[in-house]
């Protein structure tokens, strides 16, 4: 018997095990919000923008391991969730995207609300098609949950013309798809393997670096038994940070831009670097000439387009971290390398992260009384100092994690991406740690927040400024803030060298603005009470609870490499 495509739409994401789907409705997918609306077992998230809609679904999707999706209307409501597509394709999301587009007649002609969503985001999704035919809508629904978390995960994205949606067609949703062309690595080259474990053997310096890959494929518990039999020490991407718990003897610190100090120098130095599910991007490597110089280099990802793009390695492996790591446990045995973990100690008491503690409330103050009332939590981050100050000084055990944007680095992220994960752990804490500016990018998600009773507790690390922006231009600009200062006015006079008595008041008042929104508002202006704000936020268990805290304006992250440079050239000071 045949069926309506809005029927098997809802079919297709029962099928699946869909239990969420973060949609934002218009003209051009009313009747797919009119069959959901009949339908009890898929949770429908109204939010107040398509970008926080689809980072709502990065959200769930990281914090859950499914698949994240999502419902937009044709024209303005596909492109604004194009900003989030590429941010889960640099961070390797899962995520399937469902656009309404105009009907197929009209298509072409520059109908009102239409826009080729296909070809603007073909570059930033696995895959992208617009139906054209009832007779597929089942098989291309199966085949987008199939590649979006499969291989390297990633978004794809349907666009659904409406009368597609209204046509009958077959019931039948497949239970499986052949792609021709797309074949997933499932396995793991074992010669290449045991080349790879030989050089790690050779090694007198040998260095483990994990990145976001070995989070993603769940092989954390695999790489701290490999690193522990190895006797290894480890070093981390910011988005492989949790691959092992953060106070195991082992793990040096994040590597990079902002990375430990110990942690550059180890990477530096080292003469093997054994990396597993890292794409080598600029922020790791500086410049490419000077990076692990006297390192043979291991890759291992499962993918192939990422070896040797960014850095030419010496053993590639294509493989998932997780089967990887469990054929290398087979093998594993003890090195002799306390020389060289003496030396990593050397350079971390050399130059300890830390910052100081004789100027008032600190970053780290703030990151360490998070680690200690909500253990265990989900931390979540938006862009900026703030998130490199979280990377540096959170702690991460096998109970936590950290969501971040990495690879685009996407302002506006973290508090729709919270609630996203608070919807998907309604149990657990979740802590969102913000800039002033980050935040008010998607700040009007606050009502999606309330009207869901997602307490989540949101941390706004208020400086006045657009801080790492800010930051280069105090070193590396002459100290002219341009288009820095959030308290700025058309009343300010030009070259402003920064705050002083005759600014502006701050707008705006964030305390103030949870209150408008039914929520829990908080200023902490001295370490001695962010105990006690968040002991109040736990008490909210039905909405969020914002609280600010009030920073110097020229804190600045360090370490910090600049742009292009070595790995080994760090400001310290």
């Amino acid at each position: 018997m045949d069926i309506t495509g809005r029927k098997l739409f809802v079919k297709a994401l029962e099928e699946e095990g869909v239990d969420t789907i973060f949609a934002y409705p218009g003209g051009t997918v009313t009747d797919l919000f009119d069959e959901l609306y009949k339908n009890e077992s898929i949770h429908m998230v109204l939010p107040r923008h398509e970008q926080g809609l689809i980072h709502e679904a990065e959200g769930y999707a990281r914090s859950s391991g499914k698949v994240g999706v999502c419902l937009v209307t044709s024209g303005p409501g596909a492109t604004n969730i194009v900003t989030g597509l590429a941010d889960a394709h640099y961070d390797s999301i899962p995520l399937v995207c469902f656009t309404g587009q105009v009907p197929l007649a009209l298509i072409g002609n520059d109908a009102f609300q239409e826009v080729d969503i296909v070809g603007i985001t073909r570059s930033i999704t696995k895959y992208s098609v617009t139906v054209r035919s009832r007779e597929e809508l089942g098989r291309i629904i199966k085949m987008a949950f199939y590649i979006a978390k499969t291989g390297r995960p990633g978004p794809v994205l349907i666009d659904l013309p409406k009368d597609i949606q209204t046509a009958l067609g077959p019931s039948v949703y497949p239970e499986h798809v052949e792609i021709r062309g797309y074949k997933p690595n499932s396995s793991v080259h074992v010669g290449q393997l045991k080349r790879a474990y030989k050089l790690l053997r050779s090694a007198k310096k040998p260095l483990i670096l994990a990145g976001g890959g070995v989070n993603i494929s769940h092989a954390n518990e695999r790489l701290l038994a490999f690193a522990e039999k190895e006797n290894v020490p480890v070093v981390t991407t910011i988005m492989g940070k949790g691959a092992i718990p953060t106070k195991h003897a082992l793990y040096v610190g994040n590597c990079g831009m902002h990375g430990k100090y110990a942690a550059n120098k180890a990477v530096s130095e080292c003469d093997v670097l054994f990396s597993i599910g890292t794409r080598f991007n600029d922020r790791i490597t500086g410049d490419l000439n000077e990076f692990a110089p006297k390192a043979k280099i291991v890759h291992i990802d499962v993918d192939t387009a990422s070896i040797s793009r960014n850095v030419v390695v010496d053993v590639p492996v294509v493989s998932d971290a997780d089967l990887a790591l469990e054929k290398l446990l087979e093998w594993a045995e003890p090195k002799k390398t306390a020389a060289w973990q003496n030396q990593i100690k050397i350079w971390e008491n050399e130059n300890p992260l830390a910052m100081r503690r004789d100027r008032g409330m600190t970053p780290q103050m703030i990151m360490e009384h998070i680690n200690s009332s909500f253990p265990g939590g989900i931390y979540v981050t938006d862009v900026g100092q703030h998130q490199m100050w979280a990377t540096q000084y959170l702690e991460l055990d096998r109970g936590s994690s950290l969501i971040t944007s990495g690879g685009l680095g996407t302002m506006g992220f973290g508090f729709p991406a919270a609630i996203g994960a608070k919807l998907a752990h309604p149990d657990r804490d979740v802590v969102c740690i913000s800039g002033d500016g980050g935040f008010q990018m998607n700040m009007q998600e606050m009502a999606t927040a309330v009207a869901e009773g997602t307490a989540v507790t949101i941390c706004i690390l208020n400086n006045y400024y657009l801080g790492m922006v800010r930051q280069m231009q105090q070193l590396f600009y002459g100290k002219r803030y341009a288009s820095t200062c959030l308290r700025r006015r058309v009343s300010c006079g030009n070259g402003c060298k920064g705050p002083n008595g005759g600014c502006p008041p701050y707008v705006p008042d964030f305390v103030r603005f949870a209150e408008s929104y039914g929520a829990c508002g908080i200023r902490v202006e001295k370490e001695e009470e962010i105990d006690a704000a968040f002991e109040e936020a736990k008490k909210h268990t039905d909405a969020p609870t914002i609280i600010e805290f009030m920073i110097a304006s020229d804190e600045i992250v360090l370490p910090m490499v600049q742009g292009g440079n070595p790995m080994s050239e760090m400001i310290l000071k």
